[in-house]
């Protein structure tokens, strides 16, 4: 799972996140610090208002926490949901001998990896560098 400051740097690129059961999220809130949460139609559910979505707590009696507006969650998107974002620019995953996760891009026909720990970090990074370069693009 990537941090939730990897995760902070994707929305402040403009990841946008319309939650869908399975997504995993953290509340952007200090008392909450190291917690997670799981969309899921049984306990954690997201609502559409006209006024935005909101994430509804059903039946947690361990949380005193009836509902969270999305704008104070932080989506920890899954491996499979940073490949999908990558789309076409995805060309491998690959470990090092060291053991470290390679993706690698190729944009417009040039090549770029990233690097980490984990596959979800390099997917990550992979993306957020994608998302710099479109938003670069645009202001071009």
């Amino acid at each position: 799972m990537i941090t939730t400051e990897l995760a902070r740097e994707l929305r402040t690129h403009g990841l946008v996140w319309h939650p869908a059961s399975g997504d995993v999220f953290a509340i952007d809130s200090g008392e909450f610090d190291g917690e997670t949460f799981t969309v899921s139609e049984m306990t954690i559910e997201a609502h559409e208002f006209d006024t935005g979505t909101i994430l509804g707590f059903n039946g947690t009696t361990e949380w005193a926490l009836d509902s969270v507006a999305v704008e104070k969650a932080v989506w920890l998107p899954r491996e499979d949901q940073l490949r999908t974002l990558l789309g076409g620019t995805f060309v491998s995953l690959s470990r090092t001998d060291a053991g470290q996760y390679v993706v690698e891009t190729v944009r417009d026909g040039a090549g770029a990896r990233f690097t980490a720990e984990d596959a979800e970090t390099a997917y990550a990074n992979a993306v957020l560098a994608l998302m710099a370069q479109a938003t670069a693009d645009a202001t071009a």
